[in-house]
């Protein structure tokens, strides 16, 4: 163990902008989503209401989890159901890029050179995966009883994220040791987050509808901070099974690298061709391999959530009819005079949002290929520095626009109007493309922080969602790129925003390639 706590400055130095951007966006989430509740629900008699539509719909509860009873904190705590998936994820990915993503890059063989024990450095990511999310959960707790929300529900809350965080740091850490490449690693870690989210809403579902497989959520961590019952008769005992198995998961992932040598994995790797295909002699076709794995991820879950989405609009319909501010909320959301219109425009935003990410994970495998040191033997034939850089953003351009057209579709087959909402979703195009721009401009420009294009996205959700809802300056409002586009379906389409947007993309774009054409190569 020697040698932890200087490996653990390492990784928080490394993490210095990403990691308190998540921890923050995160914690005003939940603060929002209490706001909103207070304005849109402000007696008991509308709680009660929304309690009698939506604690038996089993798309509702898929998504978001039990719904125990109608008092504000209740409807808090069902509303937030969805934060432990993605600390987990961000847990799990944490872990993964200090670990695996290290040892791929041949960064853990120098410092394992130096003065420092064999299991420092994967101590090391998990106590900072730990601490931010322990920070994570604090800060939820407080900013909600700040808000008058009692204070043992509070921390109940905010311990329920935390403890889904840490296991499934525990999870990565566990896959960090069983494969060959962080990619594989990642592959396991978010399998195993998908199967406990499917635990979990088939337990519920069951339990909702009168079955008799309500026990598959006590399978799933993310059941457990469900069963936690934050805010709604808690029950502390729960836990016990998070700190569990968090320290099983760590003494696993301990004794696992304890058997295999550095850079080696435990599960035997596949061998390549001997040869490329003459399908792969291109930088496109190099492109395509490394991202089509990534596109039918985002394709098929924001798939998945779209039939989700549409499958519930019928019940935000029955809920909006009786209830003026949550009609209100949902057309300050987007869309024109009719709720659901405004209910199928701020669906649209929350999946211009969700492409956005994938635009910018496509854009920036630029970056990682060059940190690998993988972009240099493709750079050192007859391929291009413009040649190399726009193969991959092609695929952050066009497959985004891919993952808009299936989302919108797959929503509209769930609705019923599939006609109006797949151009619905390709409206979000342009400032989608903006964020691939800029991430191009980072790569370009400042290759170091070229992760900050993660830190724009989640201030332009930040500011799309939260400040929406709590009516922010509109100038504050107006620096997301999504706060200029046609809230489609039912608002007015003007194509003069898009086409400035697309301009924006275009330039910051194109000044992103010029600078990677003139820099040196590659830069730690």
């Amino acid at each position: 163990m020697t040698g932890t706590w200087s490996l653990l400055r390492l990784v928080l130095r490394r993490d210095r902008l990403l990691m308190p951007l998540w921890i923050v966006f995160l914690a005003l989430a939940p603060m929002g989503y209490l706001s909103s509740i207070k304005a849109a629900y402000p007696d008991a008699a509308a709680r009660q209401h929304f309690y009698d539509l939506n604690a038996t719909s089993a798309t509702f509860v898929v998504r978001n989890g039990p719904l125990y009873g109608s008092s504000v904190g209740e409807l808090l705590t069902w509303q937030c159901g969805f934060v432990p998936v993605v600390v987990g994820l961000i847990a799990l990915l944490t872990v993964v890029r200090h670990t695996r993503t290290e040892e791929e890059a041949g960064r853990r063989e120098l410092t394992g050179a130096t003065a420092v024990g064999r299991h420092a450095g994967l101590v090391a990511a998990v106590l900072a995966a730990y601490g931010a999310c322990l920070v994570h959960g604090l800060l939820v707790a407080l900013g909600v009883a700040a808000q008058g929300v009692p204070v043992a529900g509070a921390l109940a809350l905010g311990l329920g994220f935390t403890l889904t965080g840490w296991v499934f740091a525990g999870v990565g850490a566990v896959a960090a040791q069983l494969t060959w490449g962080a990619r594989g690693a990642r592959g396991i870690g978010i399998g195993g987050l998908v199967l406990a989210f499917l635990l979990r809403a088939a337990g519920d579902s069951s339990a909702t509808t009168g079955g008799s497989a309500g026990w598959l959520a006590w399978l799933s961590p993310i059941g457990w901070a469900h069963r936690l019952r934050p805010l709604a008769g808690e029950r502390w005992w729960v836990l016990l099974l998070g700190v569990v198995s968090t320290g099983l998961l760590l003494a696993a992932a301990v004794g696992l690298s304890a058997r295999r040598d550095l850079g080696a994995a435990l599960l035997p790797a596949r061998l390549g061709r001997p040869a490329a295909k003459a399908s792969l002699r291109s930088p496109l076709a190099l492109a395509w391999r490394l991202q089509r794995g990534t596109l039918l991820v985002w394709i098929v879950c924001l798939a998945l959530v779209g039939l989700l989405m549409g499958g519930v609009a019928q019940n935000v319909a029955d809920l909006v009819r009786d209830n003026k501010a949550v009609a209100d909320v949902f057309a300050r959301l987007g869309g024109g005079g009719a709720v659901m219109d405004a209910y199928l425009a701020g669906t649209m935003t929350l999946f211009g949002l969700a492409a956005a990410g994938y635009a910018v994970q496509a854009t920036l495998k630029l970056r990682a290929e060059e940190a690998a040191g993988r972009a240099e033997p493709v750079l050192a034939t007859a391929v291009g520095r413009l040649g190399w850089a726009a193969a991959h953003l092609v695929f952050a351009l066009l497959g985004s626009a891919f993952v808009l057209a299936v989302t919108g579709l797959a929503t509209g087959v769930a609705y019923g109007d599939g006609a109006r909402l797949v151009p619905a979703a390709l409206a979000q195009l342009p400032a989608v493309w903006v964020l691939a721009g800029l991430a191009a401009a980072l790569i370009g420009f400042l290759p170091r922080f070229a992760a900050a294009a993660w830190g724009l996205l989640g201030a332009f959700l930040l500011l799309s969602l939260v400040g929406t809802a709590l009516r922010w300056n509109d100038v504050v409002l107006g620096i997301s790129p999504f706060a200029h586009l046609p809230r489609l379906p039912g608002g007015t389409f003007s194509t003069t925003p898009l086409l400035w947007l697309v301009l924006i993309a275009a330039a910051t774009g194109a000044g992103g390639l010029a600078a990677l054409r003139c820099r040196d190569m590659p830069v730690g």
